[in-house]
């Protein structure tokens, strides 16, 4: 191979589904030692890409050709790419949470003395192999007791074992907080300065841009462009993946707040083994506004939109009200009756019931109101979720279609829809955008737009801090359960960081 040509280089790949054509004809060259990242909305064909990549379409179920080290690879499964240096890190971390570390380090390949598995050496080697990447990790953790931050770091060294010589790692971040997305940013970087070539999908432009030397775009399944990041913009990079210019990444327009709608006034509550993870929590959210809320991991804020909406905890202290109706337990039943409504953070294990069908899931919180004698009006209900799957822009074929087969984006859309059938006075979003393509991003900023200026409050929960600073009116940032600093709109990312670590600027 010579020095200047591709690592890894798919020519003309065309890969076929029954009735859908997912790659046409794509082009990808990945140069050793280079960080090259994969963008595209949901469905672009990154996945489909990867797992040809790594083994997971064979040989010969493609059309095209994937050269590996300058020859023509024919992969036959995961085994075969493992074999020739290439290593894939899903969004499903493949460890066994029951098992330690080091367990999970050398699973399938453990060192073996007179027979039996030579734990000590094990544990010698893993101590290495994470002293060699400056971790601190105790070889005897089990891995259900490691975030996932660590997790993923884990996953990555388990790959580093195998002298992999390619890693691909898909949304890596997308369940991290912003501390542990720092540092295994910090861990990609240090792996390039070792020769590794490295595949990076993600939906988080502003980390694309920091890590990755090329860029190349995906659109319905085939190659729109590669371009070299430090010559183009992510208003450029945006418009090849949605095919058309977003002016705004946040549209969010300038509002008029009315009347308090979600008070709260000292709340303190427990988790229910006992934790303290509120304290003395005092806001108002007023009718057209919305109220952005930060923090680190475990600073409370998914735990304040569960303990408003589901009771979750138990409340020691303190009072939260709906448009004046008191919030003091009941459920989510209690809390949808007095009109607040909530997109989970996690639509997939939350959020939906991913056997069933667009309609079955975007009514479910409606039925009571659309029943007569005790039986559900089908012609009623079909009516209702026709008017949200029409002005959500739910992408599906029709409403009987499976949930599960949607993409992120537009399952998003179905649990969004489920949330304002009921009619709520007060939303509340766990990171609801967590997962989805710009496009769809932009699609949520508008229906966020959508909703306070029909006079709703909208409280947002999001990791992502421009995403908080471009759509907040007000920013909460949450330390320890408690608000650590109130922040108007514009503020930057330094002055929210540092409130959330409880520092002060100077």
């Amino acid at each position: 191979m010579e020095n200047n040509a591709p690592l890894v280089e798919a020519r003309g790949i065309t890969k076929r589904f029954p009735g859908v054509t997912a790659l046409s004809a794509v082009s990808f060259a990945l140069r050793a030692g280079e960080l090259h990242a994969l963008c595209g909305e949901n469905g672009a064909g990154k996945s489909t890409l990867i797992k040809l990549l790594s083994g997971i379409h064979p040989h010969g179920s493609y059309e095209g050709e994937l050269v590996v080290g300058g020859k023509t690879a024919r992969f036959k499964g995961v085994a075969d790419a493992e074999h020739a240096g290439i290593a894939v890190i899903t969004q499903e971390l493949a460890l066994v949470p029951a098992m330690t570390a080091a367990e999970n380090l050398f699973l399938g390949v453990e060192p073996t003395r007179w027979g039996l598995v030579d734990r000590e050496t094990m544990r010698a080697e893993a101590r290495e192999l994470f002293a060699r990447f400056g971790l601190s990790f105790d070889p005897d953790v089990r891995v259900e007791e490691l975030g996932v931050g660590q997790r993923q770091l884990l996953e990555i060294l388990k790959a580093m074992r195998k002298n992999s010589k390619v890693l691909i790692l898909d949304e890596p971040t997308a369940a991290l907080s912003e501390t542990e997305t720092r540092v295994l940013m910090a861990a990609v970087k240090d792996l390039r300065k070792r020769g590794l070539a490295l595949v990076y999908i993600s939906h988080r432009l502003e980390e694309v841009f920091e890590l990755a030397d090329r860029i190349t775009v995906l659109r319905d399944g085939a190659t729109v462009t590669t371009l070299e990041t430090a010559k183009t913009s992510r208003a450029e990079v945006i418009r090849h993946m949605v095919g058309r210019d977003i002016h705004d990444l946040f549209p969010r327009r300038a509002s008029a707040p009315g009347q308090a709608l979600l008070s709260l006034r000292g709340v303190c509550a427990d988790a229910p083994d006992g934790r303290p993870v509120l304290q003395d929590v005092t806001f108002d959210v007023h009718a057209g506004e919305v109220v952005g809320i930060g923090g680190l991991m475990g600073a409370g804020r998914t735990e304040l939109l569960m303990h408003l909406f589901a009771s979750w905890g138990r409340r020691t202290a303190g009072t939260a009200t709906v448009a004046g109706h008191s919030l003091s337990g009941g459920g989510p039943r209690a809390a949808m009756e007095a009109g607040l409504a909530l997109v989970s953070e996690d639509r997939r294990r939350w959020g939906l019931f991913l056997i069933q069908s667009v309609g079955f899931n975007m009514s479910l919180s409606h039925l009571e109101a659309l029943s007569r004698w005790g039986l559900v009006d089908r012609a009623a209900e079909a009516a209702e979720n026709g008017r949200y799957f029409t002005s959500l822009r739910v992408k599906a074929p029709t409403l009987a279609a499976g949930v599960a087969g949607l993409s992120g984006g537009n399952q998003q859309k179905v649990v969004f829809g489920r949330a304002l059938m009921p009619g709520p006075k007060v939303v509340l979003l766990d990171e609801p955008t967590r997962g989805v393509d710009v496009g769809a991003k932009v699609e949520m900023y508008e229906l966020v737009n959508r909703l306070t200026e029909q006079g709703l409050a909208v409280v947002l929960v999001s990791s992502e801090l421009p995403e908080l600073i471009g759509m907040s009116d007000r920013i909460l940032m949450l330390r320890a359960g408690s608000v650590a600093g109130e922040f108007p709109r514009g503020t930057s990312q330094e002055a929210l960081i540092a409130a959330a670590l409880g520092h002060k600027e100077n």
